[in-house]
């Protein structure tokens, strides 16, 4: 099975990798750079779901199936939450989606964001460290490494999987 990863990201080709190592599904990963089509930051769950939903769709191709993985932000009474979304399309025009952790921000987080800044810069900030997207991510920094971006997306793509599976033919 040939699948694309819709980014170049390592810590989503990574997240990847590591569910279909523990699902034991053999496949070729290729990752390819994906435009999300959405907002640098995205704000709302709607604007995240869509932004996975158009890196996996604009990257199938030539693949078998596709992923897109993103993050985001939404306001819930007031408060900032951290989301996350996949989706995953098929060759043969199946869309499956899902989403993973979500978490208060903190206030220092929070502010920055309001202010139009993207959540990766301000977690470099906050955490005092260079590329945390690339790692462990703002979960990692949120839940004191208890799970990081690979893990928290891992099961994202565990969840895209189980649907897909669940509703082949």
């Amino acid at each position: 099975m040939h699948i694309c990863v819709a980014s170049t990201n390592p810590a989503k080709i990574d997240a990847v990798a590591l569910a279909l190592e523990q699902m034991a599904i053999p496949a070729q990963l290729e990752s390819l750079q994906s435009a999300s089509g959405v907002s640098a930051q995205p704000f709302s769950i709607e604007e995240t779901r869509t932004g996975a939903i158009n890196r996996a769709q604009h990257t199938l191709g030539g693949c078998d199936m596709a992923i897109g993985l993103e993050g985001g932000v939404y306001e819930l009474e007031g408060k900032l939450y951290l989301c996350n979304w996949g989706a995953l399309a098929t060759a043969d025009g199946k869309l499956f989606t899902a989403a993973g952790a979500q978490v208060p921000l903190p206030d220092a987080i929070e502010q920055p964001l309001r202010a139009g800044k993207e959540l990766g810069p301000v977690m470099d900030n906050y955490a005092q460290e260079i590329g945390i997207r690339q790692h462990k991510g703002a979960i990692g920094i949120l839940t004191a490494g208890k799970l990081n971006r690979v893990e928290m997306f891992a099961q994202v793509v565990i969840l895209l999987f189980g649907q897909w599976q669940a509703n082949s033919d």
